[in-house]
């Protein structure tokens, strides 16, 4: 990994708020010549410390009103199992996030789905299927409070 100086965090601050953000305006925002901020950019890109730009979608507006965490239990905790659960559920669209956790269980997964009746579907079809779950526990989201913050840079 790159070293990552106080200029890299601040063109990392203004990214996480602006994406779309020109060349030229960034340089301007962080005091840089549009070429120096070019060849910063090219090389925090390089180095995988920004790994992409992407759009961020209202889940409401495409129809997906229903965000569930799931607490995850494998039958066993061996590597091998680790493996083929880790590499089944990054191929599920509908779960946007997934973590292996110290504790009680073995997984935490972020899941957004229409509504309840979908979720059901999706928990006896798709989630209880996957390599060695054992048992799962369901915590709809009522309120997202806060989600998608920028990383404090």
């Amino acid at each position: 990994m790159t070293e990552v100086d106080r200029i890299d965090r601040r063109i990392l601050r203004e990214l996480q708020l602006d994406g779309r953000i020109t060349n030229a305006e960034l340089a301007q925002r962080v005091g840089l010549a549009p070429t120096s901020m070019s060849d910063r950019l090219k090389r925090l890109q390089a180095h995988g410390v920004i790994t992409g730009f992407s759009a961020r979608v209202d889940p409401k507006s495409v129809g997906l009103e229903l965000l569930v965490l799931v607490e995850v239990s494998l039958d066993k905790t061996t590597p091998d199992a680790f493996d083929k659960f880790a590499k089944a559920v990054r191929k599920v669209p509908e779960v946007l996030e997934c973590h292996m956790v110290a504790g009680g269980f073995d997984y935490l997964l972020k899941a957004r789905l229409a509504g309840m009746s979908q979720y059901r579907a999706f928990l006896g079809d798709v989630l209880l299927t996957l390599p060695n779950v054992s048992e799962t526990r369901t915590y709809p989201v009522m309120e997202e409070v806060k989600s998608d913050g920028p990383l404090p840079v």
